[in-house]
């Protein structure tokens, strides 16, 4: 999972691209990256760390431009060196530079096609640069000098044709402006922003809708499935829906624990949907276990506690913050190797013994992937006194691995693969687990929208809406699981 942002300006963009990327930091910590556009030359700054680690005032202040992009991410495919960092630049044509949230599921046949079809090198094990190439070659192939709107549109049209997976893109084309697009199932979101300056209209993309609100923008919509829109170097909006779109099909996980609950996407607040997972989740409890023992819930900090109110309300039992949150530890869901994650669990979370001690506790978390962190807070809460701690997740089980930019590479990473909950509530060692169902989840994050046509849910169902290639969740699991990254790191060491 990555955060992306692209800002049109009517004056210098780096301070606020700089902003818009500490905002989106929850999206990824391993690296940050910066380009800007300036007089026909690109300008780019990109390292591994956090926004604040790579980027200081002098970084900063040689980024001039009125038009930039810039990217926040966690490793998925690549980025295991600094030079697969984003945005990454192609020369010809023109001179591209894109940053990439998501994941494509057929990057390794694309390469080998780029190299012996389009005579393009990938040099990383990165989808983004195999993406970046596919968008420089449909654009070489349009005829004509300096490419029209409708050419670039062609073009990305061509990248929907052969790329497959779940994406959204930001891109510097050198004399022609700033590009956006989302792939075609509208998987990963973007969303378009607008504003007025006194030297006239101001434009942004980015991942999510709050770094709209904190810089100033006004919200014209999310991008479509499929949707391509261009700034151009006059400043004029163009937008073109794509003939490839399909069915719309967004991201169940980002409203679950990725995005930040003062986001809108695909006209949902996420603040709003954790509410009715809480509300659907207490239903459960009170349909399946109605003489519940629970004295007290506690949220798993912090992206529970929204779910957690209402649950708490609807059961009549006291809500309280029994576990307090290092905020200087990163999200250990998106930390690299399980060790690292285990690790941090404990510098990030202290209890508050008070609301343990010789209670029945129901604790909340917003999803049980690899059980690292379950398992310790559920430790925590018995040396802390509690009597009987329970566990419940707003999200169904997660058995099977995500192929479209989240990190869940590894069915054998994942708790709940091959178990019943039975199991999975024995290996973490909770008196009780109680699971959200995942047509219930699925209803709490519609709400009342019917627009959509259904969500990537693949990680909990096991249905991938794009479909995959025999083999394909193997080769994955050889690549990037937690085992596959230590050896590499091993051996670069």
């Amino acid at each position: 999972m990555c955060g992306i942002v692209g800002i049109f300006g009517r004056s210098p963009v780096a301070a606020r691209l700089y902003d818009a990327m500490t905002i989106l930091q929850h999206r990824g910590q391993d690296a940050a990256g910066m380009t800007t556009l300036d007089d026909g030359r690109m300008r780019s700054a990109r390292g591994i760390g956090l926004v604040r680690d790579v980027f200081g005032e002098q970084s900063v202040a040689g980024l001039t431009g009125d038009i930039g992009i810039g990217h926040v991410r966690y490793p998925t495919a690549g980025c295991d060196r600094p030079d697969e960092t984003q945005p990454m630049y192609v020369n010809s044509p023109c001179g591209i530079a894109l940053g990439h949230n998501g994941n494509l599921i057929n990057s390794d046949r694309l390469s080998a096609e780029l190299f012996a079809q389009d005579r393009r090198h990938i040099n990383t094990e990165s989808d983004s640069e195999v993406l970046l190439n596919c968008l420089a070659h449909e654009l070489a192939i349009q005829p004509g000098g300096s490419p029209t709107p409708a050419q670039i549109f062609a073009a990305v049209d061509g990248v929907h044709r052969r790329c497959r997976g779940g994406y959204a893109a930001v891109a510097l084309i050198a004399g022609v402006g700033l590009l956006g697009f989302r792939d075609p199932h509208g998987i990963r979101p973007a969303v378009l922003g607008r504003r007025e300056s006194d030297d006239g209209e101001e434009y942004i993309i980015a991942s999510e809708s709050v770094v709209l609100d904190i810089l100033g923008f006004e919200l014209v919509s999310d991008l479509a499935p499929g949707e391509a829109v261009l700034v151009d170097m006059d400043g004029q909006l163009h937008r073109h829906a794509s003939p490839e779109a399909r069915s719309h099909t967004p991201c169940l996980f980002e409203y679950v624990y990725f995005a930040r609950p003062d986001s809108m996407i695909d006209d949902l607040s996420v603040y709003k949907v954790r509410l009715r997972m809480g509300e659907a989740l207490a239903e459960k409890i009170l349909r399946e276990w109605p003489d519940h023992d629970i004295d007290v819930v506690i949220p798993v900090p912090d992206t529970s506690r929204t779910a957690c109110l209402p649950l708490a309300h609807m059961l009549g039992v006291k809500y309280r913050e029994g576990l307090m949150k290092n905020r200087y530890i990163g999200r250990t869901f998106i930390m690299p190797g399980q060790e690292e994650r285990a690790r941090s669990v404990r510098r990030k979370l202290n209890t508050i013994p008070l609301e343990f001690r010789r209670k029945n506790v129901l604790l909340v978390d917003d999803s049980i992937v690899r059980g690292t962190t379950s398992r310790q807070i559920i430790q925590m809460a018995r040396e802390a006194g509690a009597n009987k701690v329970y566990l419940a997740s707003a999200s169904p089980p997660v058995r099977y691995p995500n192929v479209y930019g989240i990190d869940m590479p590894a069915a054998s990473e994942l708790i709940a693969a091959g178990r019943s909950e039975e199991e999975v509530c024995a290996a973490i060692g909770a008196d009780r687990l109680i699971y959200q169902d995942l047509e219930a989840l699925e209803q709490a994050v519609r709400g009342k929208n019917q627009k959509l046509d259904g969500f990537d849910s693949s990680c909990f169902s096991g249905k991938y809406v794009t479909g995959l290639e025999d083999g394909y969740l193997e080769a994955l699991e050889a690549r990037r699981s937690d085992a596959a990254r230590m050896q590499r790191r091993g051996q670069s060491g």
